[in-house]
């Protein structure tokens, strides 16, 4: 052999190794063997996606209100290529069903292997009557912040939350789904990259409120590592004509006793009493028991197993999880229901009924206490008046109470979304008052809300990729970045905007010195 010719066969050699080592990773396998059996997702750009994977059966015919049954490793290979059904909502059943015990799984599409994220599990809001996992693409948010995201389907309203004497899990078969999808994330975890060591519990509105109801559930105990609530706190408190103008006085949660109470009387009006309720309600069909939906909005029970407390009584108690929670809400909540009654009713809020609702809210004299405190001159229009009164009272001061009480207990990070140019998610229009920071504007920076990405320019770009960063830090630490640590008597918040992130005195913002005042 020449020297050329051995020169050469090097050479070739070389040429080899740099091909093999160049050659790009091997992509995560879009077919994962799950508890439940096989699963075949997709790939996007960015993410793989494993969606409409059952986590229990179907909670139909005898199962319908019972508590969630696991489902048996299934043969085969299950499509996991498209959404399941949303749960039963509203007051149609197309494009819904019963059977929609679904969740979806989102992984950053680069994942290394042998590399263990953080697992994200998310519960959806609204107002525990209508939404789904499906509704939140989750592709940003696991790629940019490394995470394994889980967005999940829940029974809603009187799918979810009916009770009647008698019944076990009345009141809580929502609540018990949210908690069966959470275990089934947790021993799938590490199927889908995922560490099963290192989950966070995070939702928004009733969502929120069924995650802080989740500190203070002796289920939570060695369920998650993590909680955060989005305007959800356990201290929420709606006046009468708080959430809407001529709604009772409400909380995000209800006695097992009133739940029951309200169960029967909605059975009667279907024509089901007495022993038999329960069968003739199983019996019925689902758009029959559709109109009831509302009625079991904010239903979430307690004095039941799995929340045997009141959920605010607990927290103030210290009875709850010692896990690290990222608590917050919306500068102006209110807006979007006052905007949305408004919109329905131009005559619903105006000066001239402005009084009046001050006094059904609160009562005399603290309703006289309130309009010198608000007085309608300040405010563009009073439909602004009368829902910056609802978000202090109902919304930004309980969430302060509440952290104060967790912080009592464990580790706190408060912020609030005060970005003033999000994204019109509710379609709330009413001349003269800006939309500012109302509730569910924050949900656009975290997610695609249906496939979407409404952040409409560079700034709001950026926004969402620094609270992508605080909630994935927070996932993967304990503790997010740019923290604003809180305290049993602190006021302070982490104010996401998008001209930056600061601490804001969230208490003399929402004149908490007013609505927390001792009696």
């Amino acid at each position: 052999m020449t020297a050329l010719t051995r020169i050469a066969g090097g050479l070739a050699a070389l040429l080899v190794l740099a091909a093999c080592s160049s050659r790009a990773p091997e992509e995560p396998s879009l077919t994962v063997g799950t508890t439940t059996g096989q699963v075949h997702g997709l790939a996007t750009a960015s993410a793989r996606e494993f969606l409409g994977v059952r986590y229990a059966l179907a909670p139909t015919g005898e199962r319908r209100w019972s508590a969630p049954q696991p489902v048996p490793a299934q043969d085969g290979v299950a499509d996991a290529t498209h959404p399941g059904a949303r749960c039963s909502q509203g007051t149609q059943t197309a494009g819904t069903s019963e059977d929609c015990l679904f969740l979806n799984v989102t992984t950053p599409r680069d994942q290394r292997p042998g590399e263990r994220l953080p697992v994200m599990v998310w519960w959806h809001g609204g107002g525990y009557t209508s939404g789904s996992g499906a509704d939140y693409d989750a592709q940003r948010l696991a790629s940019r912040g490394r995470v394994v995201v889980v967005t999940v389907n829940y029974r809603l309203g009187v799918f979810g939350y009916l009770g009647l004497p008698g019944l076990a899990g009345s009141g809580n078969f929502g609540f018990a789904d949210q908690l069966a999808a959470t275990q089934w994330a947790k021993d799938n975890a590490a199927a889908f990259g995922g560490d099963p060591g290192n989950l966070t519990v995070f939702g928004e509105s009733a969502g929120g409120m069924s995650a802080c109801a989740l500190l203070t559930s002796p289920r939570a105990a060695g369920l998650v590592e993590r909680v955060a609530i989005s305007s959800g706190s356990c201290f929420l408190n709606w006046p009468a004509g708080g959430l809407f103008p001529g709604t009772p006085a409400q909380t995000p949660y209800t006695s097992l006793a009133t739940d029951q109470a309200d169960g029967v009387a909605a059975a009667k009006q279907l024509g089901c009493t007495g022993a038999d309720a329960l069968p003739c309600l199983r019996k019925l069909p689902v758009d029959k028991l559709l109109p009831l939906n509302a009625a079991f909005s904010d239903h979430l029970a307690y004095g039941t197993d799995l929340l045997p407390e009141n959920p605010p009584d607990a927290v103030r108690a210290g009875r709850i999880a010692r896990v690290p929670v990222l608590s917050g809400g919306n500068h102006d909540e209110a807006r979007s229901f006052m905007g949305g009654a408004a919109m329905a009713d131009p005559s619903a809020i105006t000066e001239a009924t402005y009084t009046n609702l001050a006094r059904t809210a609160y009562g005399d004299p603290v309703a006289m206490e309130v309009l010198q405190e608000y007085p309608i001159q300040r405010y563009p229009t009073a439909v602004e008046a009368w829902s910056t009164v609802v978000t202090d009272s109902a919304w930004s001061c309980p969430t302060l109470a509440g952290n104060q009480a967790l912080a009592r207990s464990t580790k706190v990070f408060p912020y609030e979304f005060a970005e003033a140019h999000a994204p019109n998610v509710s379609q709330v229009t009413v001349p003269g008052m800006a939309q500012g920071a109302a509730h569910a504007t924050d949900t656009p920076y975290l997610f695609d809300l249906g496939g979407k990405n409404l952040l409409g320019d560079a700034a709001q770009a950026r926004l969402g990729e620094r609270m992508i960063d605080l909630w994935s830090g927070f996932a993967r630490t304990g503790t997010p970045p740019g923290a604003v640590a809180g305290t049993a008597t602190s006021a302070t918040v982490l104010s996401l905007t998008a001209a930056g992130s600061t601490p804001v005195d969230t208490g003399s913002d929402h004149h908490c010195g007013f609505w927390l005042r001792k009696p």
